[in-house]
C-alpha cells in the first residue's frame, strides 16, 4: 500500500516554494518514505494572466486593491522566510504571467521521471532569476536543463499535450474544495495547507501510513 499526496500549487506562488521545501524536510529520513508518492497538481492562480509579462510581482502586491501600503512588510515576510528554506525569493524581479504551459511542462516532467526536477526548476527560475516562464523558448531550456528533451519539449509546447491533464487536475481541485496553494491532498482525503512547519507535515504524513509501514 502507498500514500498519495497530491500538491495542488503554482509556479508563480512564492508560498509553494517555500512550502516545497518543507515537504521535502518532512519527508527526509521519515520512516516509511518509501510508501509515500508525491506529484504535483495544476493549480492557475491567475487563468486569465497574459503571456507577456508586465508589472513585477512587489509592484503589483503594492497595488491598493491587493496590499498597498502593506506590501514592503509582507514581501520582506516572504523573502525571510524563504531565506530561511535557502531560497532567494526576489518578488521584484518575478514578474507574474500565464502559467498553462508551464503546468503542462511539469505534467510532461512526469511522463518521463522528472516531475519534480521540471517544477523545481521553473520554480528557481521564476522566483530567484526573473525568467518569462510563458515564453516557448525559455520553457524549452528550462525543460532541458531539468534533464527534459529538448526536441521533445518542443513538440509538447508546440501543441496541446498534457493540456487535458490541467484541466483534469484543476476540475479535480474544485471538487475537492482547493481553494488556495500551496494545498496538500493526502490520499484524496480534505485538503490541508501545504506551507505548515516540516514537523506539522511529517505528523501528517507519518499518521498516514499504513501500520505496517510504520516503526
Amino acid at each position: 500500500m502507498s500514500v498519495r499526496i497530491d500538491v495542488y500549487a503554482d509556479v508563480l506562488c512564492p508560498w509553494c516554494y517555500i512550502g516545497k521545501r518543507r515537504l521535502a524536510a518532512a519527508l527526509e529520513g521519515l520512516d516509511g518514505r518509501e510508501s509515500i508518492d508525491v506529484r504535483w497538481r495544476a493549480f492557475e492562480l491567475g487563468p486569465d494572466l497574459p503571456r507577456v509579462p508586465g508589472q513585477s510581482a512587489a509592484a503589483q502586491m503594492a497595488d491598493p486593491s491587493w496590499w498597498g501600503a502593506e506590501a514592503p512588510s509582507r514581501i520582506d515576510r516572504i523573502r525571510g522566510l524563504g531565506a530561511v528554506e535557502g531560497l532567494n525569493l526576489d518578488l521584484h524581479r518575478a514578474r507574474p504571467v500565464n502559467t498553462f504551459d508551464a503546468h503542462r511542462l511539469i505534467q510532461f516532467g512526469y511522463a518521463r521521471d522528472l516531475g519534480d526536477a521540471t517544477a523545481e526548476r521553473l520554480l528557481l527560475a521564476y522566483h530567484s532569476e526573473g525568467a518569462d516562464i510563458a515564453d516557448h523558448g525559455v520553457l524549452e531550456r528550462l525543460g532541458a536543463e531539468a534533464g527534459l528533451d529538448a526536441a521533445e519539449v518542443r513538440a509538447v509546447l508546440a501543441g496541446d499535450a498534457h493540456a487535458d491533464d490541467v484541466r483534469a487536475d484543476e476540475r479535480r481541485a474544485g471538487q475537492l474544495g482547493v481553494t488556495g496553494v500551496p494545498s496538500l491532498v493526502i490520499d484524496g482525503g480534505r485538503p490541508v495547507p501545504g506551507v505548515q512547519g516540516a514537523h506539522v507535515l511529517r505528523q501528517l504524513f507519518a499518521d498516514a501510513l499504513p501500520a505496517s509501514s510504520r516503526p
